[in-house]
């Protein structure tokens, strides 16, 4: 990597290249210059406190790094409770697919084919102790991050072959090639650390030291595994731009942490906690019965999502033998009785999730493959089954007894098919007499509760299957080592996916440690579809890049999909506001307000 100061370089720019307040991954942002975001209120009233709860625990101030990044305070940078204490070039509107607007970065530019990109800081962008936000800064935290931090962000960073400074406030990034088209914008939303204040040699260990940040709050109080406190710095610098209207209301954040779900819904209910997200459908029925509730001082939201569903699962640990093979992952797929669980457990509520892009356009479920994805996944004959290819497969349907034997039969040649059989009510791998044996590793009360169901049906086959529950903090440092059979996750999904992908299904992220390749998938057809995703350039092959890549995940039968809802489902007390229009994402408590400020 060359780094080029000197002013002179400016000389040789394309100036044919335009600079704008904004960009965006496919087509043009959305708002003209001046414009708040949509899903705020540029009026609301400042001051206040909010109190907010999570499940879990803390040990860390830095989510960027490997060691302590599982496990850092909630409410740094995140979207759902804010980008309180780091900022970065420029920001983005989650009321749009991807579109990043200026924010440290002014002005911002970049030619068509993306081989590069160009930001402008804004003069007046401080850090909270106010120190210009400078270029020497912004390097440093892109150097530091690719050296230092976890994937992706080390393997983003590391893309940059070129630092420009074309002028005292400008920055230019070149890039090997502009193959992967994402690449610049997230280039745009790195954190920007203080070069002064950040210790290049212990950034990647774990600490407890708060990061000196540009951001609108800053740390009043650090109790580790209990609580955090952001307070607003009333010399906040951006708090007259229109990006940043209708946001950042509060004058204190509060995050208290709760070592299980009920003792958080029992904070909740006594009011200590001002708002809180469900997820669970029987908390969400009936759960609303005190009497704050049944007196109207509680509401409950049912927010339209606008993105796809994520997509939640048991998910398989492939590097393990017994999942080595995916006929055995698919007849285990075939097990999970989803209609027992949906009727017996969550009233109803649940939708069943097939891929992972469930709810929009760039799902593959009912779609035959169009000639490009076809051209795509030619390579790779084995990668698709015919019936995903043909748009037609649908996950196991079970009548919701919770023993259909139609299905049971089927799994049963599923796995005949992996070589094994039942042997004196087992199901015994006939050339090396192991029997199927697995566990389960559970964080909470509910997935517990879910796991449990699923091993009676498992059981009928002769499956030996059991249950681990241990605390957030054990499940995501097993979960990170990759000690696990099988592990409840995640894996959200967004209108625009693109490099995040690397990280999650890369067969380079597959040992990578940090990386969110859970289950180690290694498949040659997944790397050449996230490739053909990044490098798309119009709309209609991006969808087709995407839906081959559903189709190469769901053939690989990496988890046992489960179900979705496609609401956010959150309740607050009347102590606080939501604005009246919500992002595609759901709720933002960054956008939110004190009911009793003026």
């Amino acid at each position: 990597m060359s780094f080029l100061a000197g002013f002179p370089a400016a000389q040789a720019q394309d100036e044919s290249v335009p600079w704008s307040h904004a960009i965006s991954m496919h087509g043009k942002p959305a708002l003209e210059p001046g414009q708040p975001f949509p899903y705020v209120n540029p009026d609301a009233p400042k001051g206040g406190t909010i109190t907010l709860g999570v499940q879990g625990t803390f040990d860390s101030l830095n989510q960027h790094i490997v060691q302590g990044g599982w496990t850092s305070a909630r409410g740094m940078r995140e979207r759902e409770f804010g980008t309180n204490i780091l900022e970065s070039l420029l920001v983005r509107s989650y009321a749009e697919p991807f579109s990043l607007y200026g924010l440290l970065a002014h002005k911002v530019r970049m030619p068509d084919s993306r081989e590069w990109i160009e930001f402008e800081l804004n003069p007046e962008a401080k850090f909270s102790d106010g120190s210009p936000v400078t270029v020497e800064d912004v390097i440093f935290s892109l150097e530091t991050i690719e050296a230092k931090g976890r994937p992706p962000y080390r393997n983003w960073y590391a893309a940059i072959k070129e630092k420009e400074i074309t002028a005292p406030n400008r920055l230019k990034l070149v890039f090997e090639n502009g193959d992967n088209r994402e690449l610049p914008l997230l280039i745009g939303l790195a954190p920007i650390y203080s070069k002064a204040n950040t210790d290049f040699d212990t950034f990647d260990k774990s600490t407890l030291t708060p990061p000196l940040g540009s951001g609108p709050y800053t740390f009043k109080t650090i109790e580790p595994g209990r609580l955090v406190v952001y307070e607003k710095n009333p010399d906040y610098w951006a708090k007259d731009l229109p990006v940043k209207a209708g946001f950042d209301n509060f004058d204190e954040i509060r995050v208290e942490y709760f070592r299980d779900e009920t003792t958080l819904q029992e904070a909740f209910k006594k009011g200590l906690v001002n708002a809180l997200q469900f997820r669970d459908p029987a908390r969400w029925s009936k759960g609303f019965d005190f009497p704050a509730a049944q007196k109207g001082d509680v509401v409950q939201r049912s927010i339209p999502l606008g993105i796809p569903a994520a997509m939640q699962g048991i998910a398989f640990n492939t590097r393990r033998d017994q999942f080595s093979d995916r006929n055995v992952r698919k007849a285990l797929r075939m097990l999970f009785d989803f209609k027992w669980v949906n009727d017996n457990l969550y009233y109803g509520l649940y939708t069943r999730t097939a891929g992972y892009w469930d709810n929009s356009d760039l799902s593959s479920i009912g779609h035959p493959a169009s000639a490009r994805e076809k051209e795509l996944l030619a390579p790779f004959p084995d990668a698709v089954d015919p019936e995903v290819m043909d748009g037609t497969w649908r996950p196991a349907d079970a009548d919701g007894s919770g023993q259909d034997r139609k299905v049971l039969r089927e799994a049963l040649n599923v796995f005949a098919s992996a070589g094994y059989g039942l042997q004196d009510r087992k199901l015994v791998h006939k050339e090396t007499g192991k029997p199927l044996a697995f566990e389960i590793l559970a964080k909470n009360e509910d997935e517990e509760k879910l796991a449990l169901a699923y091993i009676k049906t498992l059981e009928l086959l002769g499956v030996e299957a059991s249950v681990r529950s241990v605390d957030p903090s054990q499940f995501e440092d097993r979960r990170t080592r990759r000690d696990f059979d099988m592990v409840f996750n995640t894996w959200y999904a967004s209108l625009s996916p693109g490099a995040e992908q690397y990280g999650r299904w890369s067969s380079k992220a597959a040992d990578a440690e940090g990386s969110f390749n859970f289950v180690g998938a290694k498949e040659p057809a997944i790397d050449a579809m996230i490739d053909a995703i990044v490098a798309a350039r119009s709309h209609e092959h991006f969808v087709d890049a995407v839906r081959a890549f559903d189709r190469v995940l769901i053939s690989g039968a990496y988890a046992v999909p489960l179900y979705h809802v496609s609401d956010d489902w959150v309740a607050y007390w009347k102590t606080v506001a939501p604005p009246q229009q919500d992002s595609l994402y759901g709720h933002e408590y960054d956008t939110w307000w004190s009911a009793a400020a003026q």
